[in-house]
């Protein structure tokens, strides 16, 4: 199939980039690999050039895993990546990675260290190394990654990015080589939020062929106008001497409270010593497990360090794994915060290393880069990295959203708001400020409502709306062909709206404000409508329709033309009723 036009200027833009950008970034590229269906410039995705990082299959590419002896080619692409394709996306490469995903460091590859997008001297984070910085230096629209510890938030924070970790289950791992199979999860790194949702509504979904697949109820209510944070409390608020990261978090904190929120300390110790646990305890076995045959065989080709890791996986009995796993019960019942905050907010990483100081230190530096993410899979939430800013040494610096399983609209929500208040723009990209959209939903997870009376905000039904989760997004005004009335006997009063015709008056514009109500609460929300209030179908200013609330005509045959007041409240305020 021919590519179009502008899929081959950008194709052509891509490969000029890529060749003057750090080889290490990729094990494999190249044009002959690009899947036909991604060029057809239909979908929701189309157009947009994607990254794969080297343990998801993609068909005609070699998998590596990031080790040239475990390489295979597979027949079929990854259940992901064939999403990404339907959705009108091209694959043009496979990614550099800590080899086996065994890492956050991004410096454990025969193919090369992956250097930081900003300053060469400090380490990209893994194991999503090549996928990050292929984002981060505008290579590529969207990577994909994997992530059982943090590779797909560390990277991310280190990077500028948008790193989102769906919920265990959510994102199919068909196709995906293993790390620690039941805690595997495929990535997404973008340069801003709204992408990322759209990722994630493209890719999520059941997969009967990977047995750790689920079907996971995501929550469509949005986070609160004021919403709570958690943050560890000051024992386990660690930064390992970094104030430059230190004073980035307490800035990131300040625009939050700026967005709605209000802080409060949670006791970190479960989710700390589940962290800790990930790789000192019988979960290791798990990644022995998912390479045993190769590993048995072929273990001098394997890079020292995962070479080690991976040993020390061998010698956990299953004794071991059942201890650990009534451990794990203990410190989810004990980290079960939801009804206390909203969120749980946290460093991304409490430092940035340099490469020499990895590869001074490979194994204490891994482990407490991972003192904010190692948990979040064990302890089954889902986790946004989000960019904060830029430190004033020329890093990034990000924080992470975590909440329970399906809670990411909540999270992407709250990312969009904050990125867009941030006001920084993501991965290298100099050219200004975010995309100014803060809904991050797919088409079909909410309804938007136009609301001209006694649900407007701070009047006395607003409550009914925000009881349903819903939230404002616009204040704007029906088109002009509308007549307002003060309904008669109605407690607390209401005005009903009409259509003109119904009065022989003509119409007017009408003060509104539009509404966005979770699809799954709007049905509940309508059922507590009383006569002679309805929804309809209101033309808006801008020429728009949406739902709305009408009144029947003859409840307005001897109510009080208010049109002239231009709203609701403008009447409420002249009649001495305001509020």
């Amino acid at each position: 199939m021919p590519l179009s036009f502008n899929l081959q200027e950008k194709l052509r833009q891509f490969h000029a980039n890529a060749d003057g950008a750090p080889k290490s970034i990729w094990i494999t590229r190249g044009p002959e690999h690009l899947l036909a269906s991604g060029a057809e410039g239909e979908g929701p995705l189309a157009g947009k050039l994607v990254a794969v990082k080297d343990n998801i299959d993609v068909q005609g590419f070699p998998t590596t895993a990031g080790c040239p002896e475990f390489s295979y080619t597979p027949k079929r692409s990854a259940r992901v990546v064939e999403a990404l394709v339907a959705a009108g996306a091209a694959v043009v490469g496979k990614t550099n990675l800590d080899q086996f995903a065994c890492g956050l460091v991004g410096t454990r590859s025969p193919y090369g260290v992956v250097p930081n997008a900003f300053d060469p001297d400090y380490i990209s984070g893994g194991s999503s190394s090549g996928s990050a910085v292929a984002v981060a230096l505008g290579l590529v629209d969207i990577a994909l990654g994997t992530d059982t510890a943090g590779s797909g938030r560390i990277p991310a924070g280190f990077n500028n990015l948008v790193g989102l970790k769906p919920s265990r289950g959510l994102l199919s791992a068909r196709g995906v080589v293993p790390a620690c199979r039941h805690l595997d999860c495929v990535s997404i790194f973008t340069r801003d939020v709204p992408l990322a949702a759209d990722v994630l509504a493209v890719c999520a979904g059941f997969d009967p062929a990977d047995p750790f697949s689920r079907p996971v109820a995501l929550d469509p209510a949005f986070l609160p106008e004021k919403f709570r944070y958690g943050i560890p409390d000051t024992e386990h608020l660690q930064f390992d001497g970094d104030g430059l990261s230190e004073e980035s978090f307490g800035r990131a904190l300040a625009l939050l409270a700026g967005l709605g929120g209000t802080a409060s300390a949670i006791d970190f110790t479960p989710f700390a010593e589940a962290a800790g646990a990930l790789y000192e305890e019988a979960w290791l076995a798990e990644r022995y497990a998912a390479i045993q045959p190769f590993f048995d065989s072929q273990n001098a080709s394997i890079h020292p360090v995962v070479r080690a890791i991976i040993e020390r996986g061998r010698h956990h009995s299953a004794a071991d794994l059942f201890m650990a796993m009534v451990r794990l019960g203990e410190w989810r019942q004990s980290a079960q915060i939801w009804s206390r905050v909203d969120v749980l907010v946290v460093p991304t990483a409490p430092t940035h290393p340099t490469i020499a100081e990895v590869l001074a230190e490979p194994f204490a530096t891994n482990q407490r880069l991972g003192r904010y993410t190692n948990f979040v899979n064990l302890l089954d939430l889902a986790a946004v990295s989000v960019p904060a800013l830029i430190r004033p040494d020329g890093l990034p610096f990000g924080i992470t959203l975590i909440g329970p399983a399906g809670s990411e609209w909540k999270l992407l929500d709250l990312a969009a708001r904050f990125h867009e208040a941030s006001g920084l723009a993501g991965g290298l990209d100099r050219g200004g400020p975010p995309p100014a959209k803060t809904q991050a939903r797919p088409e079909g997870t909410t309804v938007k409502v136009a609301v001209v009376g006694a649900h407007l905000d701070g009047l006395p039904l607003n409550g009914l709306l925000r009881s349903r989760d819903a939230r404002l997004i616009a204040k704007t005004a029906t088109a002009p062909v509308y007549r307002l009335f003060a309904l008669q006997g109605t407690r607390p009063p209401k005005p009903g709206l009409v259509r003109q015709g119904a009065s022989g008056k003509a119409g007017l514009s009408i003060e509104a404000e539009v509404w966005e109500i979770p699809t799954l609460s709007y049905g509940a929300f309508v059922a507590e409508i009383p006569a002679p209030l309805g929804i309809g179908s209101i033309e808006m200013v801008d020429g728009s329709r949406i739902q709305g609330f009408l009144c029947e005509a003859a409840a307005v045959e001897n109510a009080l033309d208010i049109s002239h007041f231009g709203g609701w409240r403008a009447y409420l305020k002249h009649s001495g009723h305001e509020h």
